[in-house]
């Protein structure tokens, strides 16, 4: 013990409950406790929900890559089975297995040369990226639509 009056004592303890409760949920318990610019300091609860807080924002929502996002639609050429993709969408998600190809049937020495040819947009570009869409399938994903 401290040899401290109990009154003391007890008034310290409230007070460091207080200043705990404010760190781990400020607000909850009363009035919040604020900084030197008179707003409410941000509390390890208030850092962790909501749209900006920590689960929302970084841990589930990273980028992905080679992953695109558009709008599926029909067409009259396709099957059931088959989906179509946007031949700018196509050429940017295949863009390294393009590369890799140019170089392997030389039309390009370098993948320096390759990336040239694919911004240029070249006929065989088109005729590569055919190739490869053959050989690597494509996952598509579609979220369900809520209803009223």
């Amino acid at each position: 013990d401290l040899n401290a009056p109990d009154i003391i004592v007890r008034n310290e303890k409230r007070m460091l409950q207080e200043s705990v409760d404010a760190l781990l949920d400020n607000g909850r318990r009363g009035r919040a406790i604020t900084g030197s610019n008179k707003r409410p300091l941000k509390s390890l609860a208030d850092m962790i929900k909501g749209k900006q807080g920590r689960f929302r924002q970084n841990l589930l929502g990273k980028r992905v890559d080679y992953s695109g996002r558009s709008v599926i639609t029909v067409g009259p050429t396709l099957r059931l089975h088959q989906c179509g993709l946007p031949k700018k969408m196509a050429l940017e998600l295949f863009k390294p297995f393009i590369y890799s190809k140019l170089q392997s049937l030389g039309y390009a020495s370098t993948i320096k040369a390759a990336k040239k040819m694919v911004e240029r947009e070249l006929p065989e570009v088109w005729d590569i990226l055919a190739d490869v869409i053959r050989e690597h399938p494509v996952l598509l994903n579609r979220a369900p639509t809520l209803h009223r």
